[in-house]
């Protein structure tokens, strides 16, 4: 698709899904073909680990963090990485890659015996820490968000990245409410991963 196709869609988007500001990655790739998500899942992170506010998070998703503005930043160097959207402590909701295609947040994951589940997911980060709790905007907001994407995409269910990468990834953690972002979104139990509730 042409780089001008490829904005148009992703402006398309926006405008469809209430996002406060988008930032273009270059860190995304086609789905297989045929392929439309019908997974939600639900990360955290803070760059560096524990603080937010800053722009480290959108920097590390356009391949622009600065690796020696901080210790922890070694750990990662060289990672590219990418979600389709990021909600801040505000719930400002930050569009990274358009939904139409592979965001690289998942890795090596499995839902329900299918595997690679970037191929059929959309990613969602939200800025904290795992373990920690949540703002009450950023349930709002991704709950609002979780809506706008149902109606776009034959959504089937909302895990953690802990649900699809269990052992290695263990985000978002204890802290994350997940009966909360039930009551909002108003969907059934069904739709979360068996081991919320």
């Amino acid at each position: 698709m042409a780089l001008t196709a490829q904005l148009s869609a992703f402006t398309e988007a926006v405008d469809r899904i209430r996002i406060s500001s988008s930032v273009w990655t270059d860190n995304f790739g086609p789905r297989p073909r045929g392929v439309v998500p019908s997974l939600l899942i639900i990360h955290s992170i803070s760059l560096p680990p524990g603080q937010y506010g800053g722009p480290e998070v959108e920097q590390l998703f356009t391949n622009t963090l600065d690796w020696d503005a901080h210790p922890y930043f070694q750990s990662i160097r060289g990672l590219q990485v990418s979600a389709h959207f990021f909600i801040r402590r505000t719930g400002e909701v930050i569009q990274f890659v358009d939904c139409e295609h592979r965001a690289w947040h998942a890795g090596q994951s499995v839902w329900q015996g299918r595997p690679n589940c970037n191929d059929y997911s959309i990613g969602i980060e939200l800025e904290g820490l795992e373990g920690d709790t949540f703002e009450l905007a950023q349930y709002h907001a991704l709950a609002t968000l979780c809506q706008d994407l149902a109606r776009r995409y034959p959504i089937e269910h909302v895990v953690g990245h802990e649900h699809v990468a269990p052992g290695r990834k263990h985000d978002p953690g204890p802290g994350f409410d997940w009966a909360l972002l039930q009551q909002l979104t108003g969907w059934p139990a069904q739709r979360f991963a068996p081991a919320v509730f």
